[in-house]
């Protein structure tokens, strides 16, 4: 309609104008070359706009004619872009669906169209990876590289090949240059990875104050991490420079107050510094939050020269300040057999095991321990000895599967950072062929006689069940453990 109302007004405009034209008095009158023309002033304007009408259509004609070889040059190029976009669609989408034929075919024409486009690097570098050619996604990779504009993207294509051929130095070397250009997560983590990797930990702790400045990792991430890597030099400094060590340890234990192997290195150092009050000030803030045996141990060795009585006295100040602890049980009953306080000893732990259903093994060889002190190497020291090699294990540093006696500040399976959990380990299962029948039958059996109270008796009927450990011949074991243990470490890395 708006369409409609302007072609009339455009109509009524040159009716209106002609009009005016035609009303316009006066006369034309040329003399040229012995020729005269004469005609009315209407006609003339009438005939200088069409002259110039024509002239201006011979301009332009003439302007499209010289102009056609560019013309169709751009014609043609656009004609091939439009093409090669297109075949960068169909590859893109052929290798998202895993199509390798129609993916390689769609970049040999993206690049045959589009010789100079970034895209056609990236679909080639798909299109090889999804084939399985390595050499030739490497190859488009080192393209991306020379060019400034995708310089970190195939660089990330480098490095991500270079982890596919385990080539770990090589990865880092992509990764680093990375870096270099612009800091970004991935290049970020895996300089930090390869520090960590190599222990490292002063120029870990550089690439991730970095981080931390660039806002690459969340706040609380970067402290604990701060934290971890903190302790980790001061524990490499503690003998050789104990002041730096103590710096560090009292820094990590600001950004992570919770951190058990901080705590204990920082109470050491203060006791080697003499300055026992500070140490037990700090392990005595800790001590209601958080009951851990290292802790214990830094807090009975405060004074090496310490009496049994004083380290007892100083157990049973831990007791007091979390009483419902078992760690702090355990202390109290340790620091007593070593006294020989031997009614204080069974007494803790009769009111230890009492709470706890099923004691551990730390527990059994404690009783075992009291039993011997106490009596010499008797039956009841059999008894707690077989009972510690069939009851649960304690909680230990665990990480990926491993199991350490000790802190460390990354996982030897992954090198992940602050992987180190303190943490029952998962307990083994091994069931012979020749008795799983049988073990499943007692378990049945067992379960039955918990639900309806049967006698001792028919415990011990239900015990003949199993063939005994002597008779049997050496049956095939069938051995669950933990999935990460039987994980080789390259695969998880």
């Amino acid at each position: 309609m708006l369409r409609v109302l302007l072609f009339l007004c455009l109509i009524a405009a040159l009716a209106l104008g002609a009009a005016w034209i035609g009303e316009q008095p006066g006369h034309f009158l040329m003399t040229w070359q012995g020729y005269q023309v004469e005609t009315s002033a209407p006609v003339a304007i009438t005939l200088l706009g069409v002259s110039a009408a024509i002239l201006a259509l011979a301009l332009w004609l003439l302007v499209t004619i010289l102009n056609l070889p560019k013309t169709f040059a751009r014609w043609r190029e656009t004609r091939l872009k439009n093409k090669g976009y297109a075949a960068l669609s169909r590859g893109i989408v052929a290798a998202g669906a895993g199509d390798t034929h129609v993916a390689n075919k769609a970049a040999l024409d993206a690049q045959k169209y589009l010789p100079k486009d970034p895209l056609v690097l990236v679909l080639e570098a798909q299109a090889a990876q999804l084939a399985g050619d390595r050499s030739r996604a490497q190859d488009a990779f080192r393209l991306m590289g020379e060019r400034p504009e995708m310089r970190l993207l195939g660089l990330r294509g480098l490095y991500a090949e270079a982890l596919r051929n385990d080539d770990s130095e090589a990865a880092y070397h992509f990764a680093h240059e990375a870096h270099k250009v612009h800091p970004l997560p991935w290049s970020a983590k895996a300089v930090l990875d390869e520090h960590i990797r190599a222990q490292d930990w002063e120029g870990a702790f550089g690439i991730l104050g970095k981080q931390i400045n660039a806002q690459l990792v969340d706040k609380a991430t970067g402290e604990r991490q701060c934290a971890i890597l903190e302790t980790a030099m001061a524990q490499e400094k503690e003998l050789s420079a104990p002041d730096e060590a103590l710096r560090l340890g009292r820094q990590a234990l600001k950004h992570a107050p919770d951190l058990v192997p901080a705590i204990v290195l920082v109470a050491h150092l203060w006791g080697r510094k003499n300055d026992v009050r500070r140490a037990a000030k700090l392990i005595e803030r800790e001590w209601p939050n958080i009951q851990h045996p290292d802790i214990a141990l830094a807090y009975l060795d405060l004074r090496p020269g310490d009496s049994n009585m004083d380290r007892l006295r100083r157990a049973q100040r831990l007791a007091r300040l979390a009483p419902g602890s078992a760690e702090s049980r355990l202390s109290v009953a340790g620091a007593a057999i070593a006294a020989r306080q031997f009614a204080l000893a069974r007494e803790t732990m009769r009111e230890l095991l009492a709470k706890e259903k099923t004691p551990t093994v730390r527990m059994c060889q404690l009783m075992a321990e009291l039993e011997e002190t106490e009596s010499g190497f008797s039956g009841s020291v059999r008894e707690w000895l077989a009972k510690a090699s069939r009851a649960p294990r304690d909680e230990t540093w665990v990480a990926d599967g491993f199991v350490s006696p000790k802190w460390l500040p990354a996982s030897p399976v992954t090198g992940q950072l602050d992987a180190f959990r303190w943490q029952r380990p998962v307990e083994r299962l091994v069931v012979t062929l020749d008795n799983a029948e049988a073990v499943e039958e007692t378990a049945l059996l067992l379960s039955e006689e918990e639900k309806h109270g049967a006698d001792t008796s028919k415990k011990a009927a239900v015990q003949e069940i199993l063939p005994p450990a002597e008779a049997s011949t050496q049956p095939k074991t069938i051995e669950v453990e933990p999935l990460a243990s039987s994980i080789p470490a390259a695969n998880k890395i």
